[in-house]
């Protein structure tokens, strides 16, 4: 009978780590925008926009937004598909119909100035910054196969 070696918990604890950096080579890519000197309420304002859309559509969208924080996060955007494609190198961009599947938006640093004020007092400015993360990824290919055979059914 042959006896099975029992492999030692460090050897284990290595394999284990190979595959999750294995996993992240591939499937969605992330990008960080930290410390972006805007607040996060305006830059949330942003961010609800593109929630969800395609990466096409949601460029187009920060293009041509008229807020001040839509030009940083598009140059998140873009960095956030140069991330996927680094990752995915064997998929071209054109096919692989990326959407932003997820974005938030916290509060960063915030910091604290003084401004004079009436009678010898002074009020707090706060200067507040955030920090951006946005996720992209493929579409699902059961999504879109269902979507096509919904609008048939409604057709007919």
């Amino acid at each position: 009978m042959e006896t099975e070696k029992k492999k030692k918990r460090s050897v284990v604890k290595r394999e284990k780590l190979e595959a999750v950096k294995l996993a992240a080579k591939s499937g969605p890519a992330t990008a960080y925008l930290n410390n972006s000197p805007s607040s996060p309420r305006k830059m949330r304002l942003i961010a609800d926009l593109i929630r969800g859309e395609r990466v096409s559509r949601a460029l187009n969208i920060l293009k041509y937004d008229a807020k001040h924080p839509s030009a940083k996060m598009e140059k998140l955007l873009l960095s956030a598909i140069n991330n996927w494609e680094s990752k995915n190198t064997d998929v071209k961009l054109e096919e692989a119909d990326l959407f932003v599947k997820e974005i938030f938006v916290g509060g960063g640093r915030i910091l604290k100035r003084l401004r004079p004020a009436p009678q010898g007092r002074a009020h707090r400015v706060r200067k507040r910054s955030n920090h951006v993360t946005l996720v992209i990824d493929r579409m699902p290919a059961k999504a879109s196969t269902e979507k096509t055979t919904a609008v048939k059914e409604t057709k007919e």
